[in-house]
């Protein structure tokens, strides 16, 4: 994927981008009150679904390469790729991390955020507030002109340094009328290398951290991706667009707005 042309987008394209990005937002505030013990992960994908629907939008993520739900929804040592279930059922101490991407008008709107469910152990809020940190200074290290590489060292110092591992086996990606495109974003690395980061860039930054090994492995169902030391993984997700100035994120919310229902 990464021999390939990086796609540069225009202002107009960045505006369908936010478009996409704000729905996706809203749809995982949407599923925010769900998120409680006893709830299945079938019912917060049927939720999901219902609501892009509603919306005008669709949901990129069924039927892609044979994925056969619309959220991904990733319970305690599931990494990514977790497929919603009615067997599935939520329990306190759970953790999930919910993954979604409205199709907007063409334009995908990906981003991903792990839930509590009830109350955490200590170990596992520890994680979670260490896998946002981590994003939040992933994105901090996007500059025009610095390099890819800025981003995973960011990512890699500050979890490695709180006791913590980094998935090596999945990254970020390009994004906009396709789903996954160049460039890759890797979320461990060295700073100074990698490819130039540009205006016009639109990418997603998804640390995958774990508490134990960041060796992973993927079961039969071909897509659920677990720690191979069934210990627990966080992630969340933002889809970014690459400014003169700096950086602008996409799927975050202006002060937490109500979604829509």
């Amino acid at each position: 994927m990464d021999n390939e042309a990086i796609v540069l987008m225009s202002k107009r394209e960045i505006e369908k981008m936010r478009q996409a990005g704000q729905l996706a937002a809203q749809l995982l505030n949407y599923l925010e009150p769900m998120v409680k013990p006893g709830v299945s992960t079938l019912e917060l994908n049927d939720a999901a679904e219902a609501w892009t629907q509603k919306h005008g939008a669709k949901s990129a993520p069924l039927g892609y390469m044979g994925f056969p739900k619309s959220i991904c929804t990733s319970v305690n040592e599931v990494v990514c790729h977790g497929i919603p279930s009615a067997k599935q059922i939520l329990k306190e101490g759970d953790i999930i991390n919910i993954d979604v991407t409205p199709l907007v008008e063409g334009y995908h709107g990906d981003t991903s955020k792990t839930f509590f469910v009830g109350e955490p152990s200590a170990i596992a809020r520890k994680l979670v507030e260490v896998t946002e940190e981590c994003l939040m200074r992933g994105i901090a290290a996007v500059k025009p002109g610095g390099r890819i590489g800025d981003i995973g060292a960011a990512i890699q110092e500050y979890a490695e340094a709180q006791g913590f591992s980094v998935v090596r086996d999945f990254v970020g990606h390009g994004v906009g009328r396709i789903f996954h495109m160049p460039p890759q974003i890797p979320h461990y690395g060295t700073r100074g290398k990698g490819k130039k980061i540009r205006p016009g860039m639109v990418f997603t930054i998804e640390p995958m951290i774990n508490e134990g090994t960041w060796e992973v492995e993927v079961l039969a169902d071909k897509w659920t991706a677990v720690t191979k030391d069934r210990k627990l993984s966080a992630q969340f997700e933002h889809t970014i667009a690459v400014t003169e100035n700096g950086v602008e994120i996409l799927t975050l919310l202006p002060d937490r707005v109500a979604a829509p229902v």
